[in-house]
């Protein structure tokens, strides 16, 4: 029988967390789910303890080459049987009751996405909390591409909405050729969503929380790298050129370009000054003096508010 979900978890060195996740996607009530993972070439244990479920509920796919984030995904869901696609990170979980009700407000809706809030959970650091305001979310019965855009602009506040978790129609995704974009170790998530959105996909926002984003106290992030916002914005361009997009959508586009322009300029400042090259980076300040304006806080603070507006949950232990 065909299952109802197929769940993908790329895995990269992720024997700390894989059981966890694994066993939370089985635990769904009154969904029928499959799980898919697949191993980015892990050094440690990884493979063996996603081997140990039963084969019947759990695929593993061992890649011979690691293909990043984007590719080992994207191999899941080549794999996958569901109806429905679902991604989750290794060391993420997601609540017993997710599924259903996803399901039942996307398939209620006539919709080919669906998502919904998410909790952060610090090991160690007391009650997990919300990442998005309720009442941010039940403002939006459904997502359009240019609210989703506005909600990935670089140096914002808050959250990005990158960070969310959609389910997809798996008939959806097959017919408009949507896959990861496997040049991107970064932001791949946020591209995915949105060319599903500019292809006609209609995406339902579930307020209540079903997925819970890990993380391990006092674990340390990936280093942001200019190469990064680089690949976005080509990515970016790709985007813009191959789809058509209305005059609200192409405002926050706009936007969004500028923002992650701004993002490579404060990045190659911040490494002049950080290499000792005052001349170098007066050079950068000259060419882009809106990135002078993201120095009135310390530096560091800055780097960690730019990679949550760019990073995914789950992209430290992802790096390849």
């Amino acid at each position: 029988m065909q299952p109802d979900v197929s769940f993908i978890v790329a895995a990269y060195n992720a024997e700390e967390g894989i059981a966890r996740a694994v066993e939370s996607a089985l635990a769904q009530r009154d969904v029928t789910v499959e799980v898919v993972v697949v191993d980015d070439c892990s050094r440690d244990r990884t493979v063996e303890i996603a081997r140990a479920f039963p084969p019947e509920q759990v695929k593993v796919i061992a890649l011979d080459e690691n293909r990043g984030p984007g590719g080992a995904r994207n191999a899941g869901i080549d794999a996958a049987s569901g109806r429905w696609i679902a991604i989750l990170d290794s060391d993420d979980t997601v609540h017993s009751d997710r599924l259903r009700r996803l399901l039942h407000r996307a398939e209620a809706a006539n919709a080919q996405i669906a998502i919904d809030n998410l909790e952060v959970v610090e090991d160690g650091a007391g009650d997990p909390q919300a990442m998005f305001d309720a009442n941010f979310l039940e403002a939006r019965a459904e997502l359009d591409l240019a609210d989703f855009i506005a909600g990935n602009i670089m140096f914002e506040e808050g959250f990005s909405l990158g960070y969310v978790k959609p389910l997809f129609e798996r008939a959806f995704i097959q017919r408009e050729g949507l896959r990861y974009h496997e040049a991107l170790r970064i932001g791949e998530d946020y591209l995915l969503l949105a060319s599903a959105l500019a292809r006609g996909g209609r995406c339902i926002v579930e307020p209540h929380i079903g997925y819970s984003y890990h993380i391990r106290s006092g674990s340390i992030s990936r280093v942001l790298e200019l190469h990064h916002v680089e690949a976005l914005l080509k990515a970016d361009d790709d985007f813009v050129r191959a789809h058509q997009l209305d005059p609200l959508a192409k405002a926050q586009q706009a936007r969004r370009t500028r923002s992650l322009q701004q993002a490579a300029s404060f990045l190659l400042l911040v490494g002049h000054l950080k290499a000792g090259a005052p001349l170098r980076a007066a050079g950068a300040a000259l060419r882009d003096p809106a990135a002078l304006k993201h120095l009135r806080m310390p530096i560091a603070a800055r780097l960690r508010r730019l990679a949550s507006s760019l990073q995914a949950p789950g992209a430290a232990a992802r790096v390849r």
